[in-house]
């Protein structure tokens, strides 16, 4: 068994505050030493600890120190770890070889992190305790409990901290003092401050910390000394009757052993003579009898000026009518005549003194009349109302108009409202096509230099009435609702009567609904709305009329739906369709869902061959169906059947249709068309002819032609249908020279009848792809003859069978054409103008490539001869030149 030791190993490291980290390398990089309760590295000394040595610790031990900031590392010389074999170590009781200081000390905030790791045999369990209080539950445990780490410290996570180390032999503890300290934080801080000469100052600076801080002052960077004048005491500086020699930039300094910090502000004294603004200097105060007039005086200066008033030459006295306010200003109350005059304010300190002038002026106050004062109108109609006023002939007026307390817009009502001022003395207000949204109070304010006054006048608008309030739909049957409101305003003129009306997602818009009773006078508030439809959605509203006219509707009431019963639409239309042999299809319009009176809705098919009695009858569960196909072999074609359908939903059975005759249906064609015919017209169309036997059940409504390539199989094959009796069809788009195979077979609404035998054809050869070429012309008077070198096909090509010649004036779209067997024509140039004139060759495979389009001229007289080379040399020329050179004899050429 090995022996059982205790280790340190030292490493001598200069640390840099906290940016070092340590660890442990065993025998090679990069296997680390891993920390347990066993080992220990100190982050502090870089110590590595193993509190139990065994024989797997025996190596070769390197120490790593790495900056967190830099990332640079350094690795310290090896040290050997062997066993002793002089005897074995026996158990013993903890021994703490690491802990934290007696006194830690961490500022609020930050994070703190206390070691305490112990020896012993066996290995000791480490504990930690707050004495006289608990751990602060925000603590984390590291390394096996050997790390206490506090983050974001408090200042009620200070106090003493224990540490215990404990095993089989024994315990041992250690105790230090956490201590939280904070830099000084300011609470209150200086403002800058103006004072005039002579005033006191005081200024306090407040900042917290621990320990507590200690202030000093200082005055432009030198400490401030007390003086006679000047005192300070903690953070308070008190300066007693400032002057110039006090102005400066002043800072507090507030500092513990952890810092220190400075607020500052500047201290400007002000000694200045007084002065008054440019606008008080002089100015005219209007008013009118009994008012009260305030003459303002605010002089500028330091110290503060001291203020006097004279009327004149006469000093102004307090009485009951005038007084002087603290402020300087001078006020009288129940001005007259006898207070007009000019106030003089002289404002007065040691360093001068300045004076405004103020002349007042007392008129006689003004008056409103402002009529009608209250009209009742009818919504549409028109009114003027008259603003007249009675002031003093030296002031001008000014006129505002106000309805419901606010001003007038009158370039955004939409031209209702207009104001006129015919004289000097008095205004109108025009109010045209008038709404129910103008009634109210209008007001009518004039505005004079000395004084202002207003009045109103009401307006009362009668118009049709407001929607009613809240509809409630009390009670639904399955044809009826019960409907309840509240009233709606009656806008000056009595409800004559509400109508109701109602919207499902079948009608169109609004509609009204017929109510019981038939008529719902103004003083009724409920009514039952009838003849709905069962089971459909409703929305109700409620609209009031009055002798003016009907309002704007109620809000919708919820939507609701109607009981269901048993429905009373039959299906319309009833009627056959065509369908396969031994079928009878019956068809009917569906009955609308508006219509259908409740769920599980569907119709009942009731059919009998005409003449017997019994009807069969089968259920059709889709309420959407609007066919039933029945299907009996022993049926012969066309058998004449009477038929009725009918409804029905989980309520009951609904009426059934007029009874109406149908045949079954006739079946598919059952002969195959005759004489089938298959002829090539040209490089890309086949006419195909057949005959259809009038012996063959079942009628066919036209017929399918198919036809398909000689390589390629039948399955491919590509289908044309025609419609009615028609016996023939073109192909067109067909591929030239090409075998085609085809088959033709009739069709009707129960399905194909059988094809015909198979007939073939072979499309054209393809017509010649070279453009008649050397073209040239000889024009004499009102014709032009033309000559070309003859077209000679490709091997693949159709042989040609003759030339068309086409030729139309320019400008218009239709021309004309000339055929000939020969390489040349004679073309006719009946009218003045210019014609266009271009040449194909022609075969069976159709028209071939054109030849390149010579303009020619029509004139009398003269003779022209040219070769199409010419014409191309002439094509270098501008359309100018070239039209000239058509136009001109050739002896000018």
């Amino acid at each position: 068994m090995a022996s059982s030791w205790r280790l340190i190993l030292f490493l001598s490291v200069t640390r840099c505050l906290s940016e070092l980290i340590y660890s442990w390398v065993f025998n090679e990089f990069p296997s680390f030493v891993a920390e347990d309760s066993r080992r220990f590295i100190s982050q502090e000394t870089g110590n590595l600890y193993i509190s139990k040595v065994q024989t797997s610790d025996v190596g070769s031990y390197i120490c790593l120190v790495k900056n967190s900031v830099t990332n640079a590392r350094v690795l310290s010389p090896p040290t050997p770890l062997t066993l002793r074999n002089d005897g074995v170590m026996g158990e013993y009781e903890p021994k703490i070889e690491v802990h934290f200081p007696f006194t830690v000390t961490a500022a609020k905030g930050t994070t703190v992190k206390m070691e305490c790791f112990a020896l012993g045999n066996p290995v000791p369990t480490i504990t930690w305790m707050k004495v006289n209080g608990y751990i602060p539950s925000k603590s984390r445990l590291r390394k096996s409990q050997a790390v206490l780490e506090i983050p974001n410290l408090q200042l009620d996570d200070a106090g003493v901290y224990e540490c215990t180390a404990e095993n089989s032999r024994g315990k041992n503890s250690f105790r230090g003092q956490l201590q939280i300290y904070t830099y000084p934080h300011w609470v209150q801080r200086l403002n800058d401050t103006q004072l005039d000469s002579g005033s006191p100052l005081q200024w306090e600076c407040k900042a917290t910390g621990k320990p507590r801080p200690t202030y000093r002052w200082l005055k432009n960077g030198a400490p401030l000394r007390p003086q006679s004048r000047v005192d300070t005491v903690n953070g308070v500086l008190a300066i007693h009757s400032v002057n110039q020699s006090d102005a400066g930039m002043y800072q507090c300094l507030a500092e513990n052993k952890y810092g220190a910090i400075y607020a500052s502000a500047e201290l400007k004294i002000l000694a200045s003579p007084p002065s008054f603004e440019l606008n008080q200097v002089k100015k005219t105060i209007i008013v009118t009898k009994d008012r009260e007039v305030l003459i303002e005086c605010r002089p500028q200066g330091a110290p503060k000026p001291t203020i006097s008033w004279r009327k004149g030459d006469k000093s102004v006295r307090g009485s009951k009518r005038i007084a002087i306010l603290p402020d300087g200003s001078l006020r009288i109350v129940n001005a007259s005549k006898a207070d007009e005059g000019k106030y003089i304010c002289q404002g007065e300190n040691i360093f001068g003194s300045a004076e405004i002038i103020a002349s007042l002026s007392v008129k006689e106050p003004t008056r409103i009349e402002l009529t009608p004062k209250r009209t009742e109108l009818t919504v549409g109609e028109s009114i003027v109302l008259n603003c007249k006023a009675i002031h003093d002939s030296s002031l001008d007026v000014t006129f505002y108009w106000t309805l419901k307390g606010q001003p007038i817009d009158f370039e955004k009502e939409g031209g209702h409202f207009e104001s006129i001022r015919a004289q000097a003395s008095s205004a109108d207000l025009m109010i045209r096509n008038i709404l129910l949204m103008h009634a109210g109070r209008y007001g009518c304010r004039v505005q004079t230099t000395a004084d202002s006054v207003s009045d109103e006048a009401e307006l009362l608008v009668r118009g049709p009435p407001g929607p009613p309030g809240v509809v409630i739909v009390e009670e639904i049957t399955e044809s009826t609702a019960t409907l309840s409101w509240s009233p709606a305003t009656d806008n000056h003129s009595p409800i004559s009567s509400y109508s109701l009306q109602a919207r499902s997602p079948f009608s169109l818009g609004w509609q009204t609904v017929k109510t019981v009773p038939e008529v719902i006078t103004g003083d009724m508030e409920s009514a039952m709305a009838v003849d709905l439809n069962p089971w459909v959605e409703y929305e109700f509203r409620v609209v009031a009329t009055n002798l003016i006219g009907t309002g704007d509707p109620s809000i919708p009431s919820r939507m609701i739906r109607t009981n269901e019963a048993v429905p009373k639409t039959a299906p319309s239309n009833v009627s056959g369709r065509s369908g396969r042999r031994h079928e009878l299809v019956i068809a009917w319009e569906p009955v609308s869902e508006e219509f259908q009176n409740g769920e599980g809705f569907g119709y009942i098919v009731a059919f009998r061959p005409n003449g017997t009695r019994g009807w069969k009858e089968k259920m059709v569960t889709s309420s959407e169906a609007s066919k039933f196909i029945y299907r009996d072999e022993s049926v012969p074609p066309l058998t004449p059947f009477e038929v009725k359908v009918g409804v029905y939903n989980n309520k009951g059975d609904g009426p059934f249709s007029q009874i109406v005759v149908i045949c079954s249906a006739e079946g598919e064609p059952t002969a195959a068309p005759t004489d089938v015919k298959a002829t090539s017209v040209s490089v890309s169309e086949i006419l195909v002819t057949w005959k259809h036997s009038k012996e063959s059940l079942g009628r066919p409504q036209g017929f399918e032609i198919g036809y398909w390539k000689d390589a390629e199989p039948e399955d491919s094959a590509e289908t044309v249908r025609t419609r009615g009796n028609e016996s023939f069809v073109m192909l067109t788009g067909l591929e030239g020279d090409t075998r085609y195979h085809l088959t033709v077979r009739a069709y009707n609404g129960a399905g194909f009848g059988p094809p015909s035998g198979e007939v073939s054809a072979t499309t054209k050869r393809h017509p010649p792809s070279e453009p008649p070429g050397n073209l040239r012309w000889e024009q004499q008077g009102s014709q032009v003859s033309l000559g070309w070198e003859p077209v000679r096909p490709l091997a693949n090509e159709s042989e040609v069978m003759g030339y068309k010649v086409f030729y139309r004036q320019e400008g218009q779209s239709k021309g004309q054409v000339i055929e000939t067997q020969k390489p040349q024509a004679v073309v006719p140039l009946p009218e003045a103008g210019v014609y266009i004139i271009e040449v194909r060759a022609y075969s069976e495979g159709g028209d071939g490539t054109a030849s390149s389009q010579i303009r020619v001229p029509s004139y009398s007289g003269g003779k022209i001869t040219s070769a199409q080379s010419t014409v191309h040399s002439l094509s270098k020329w501008s359309s100018v030149t070239l039209l000239l050179a058509l136009m001109l004899p050739s002896s000018s050429w």
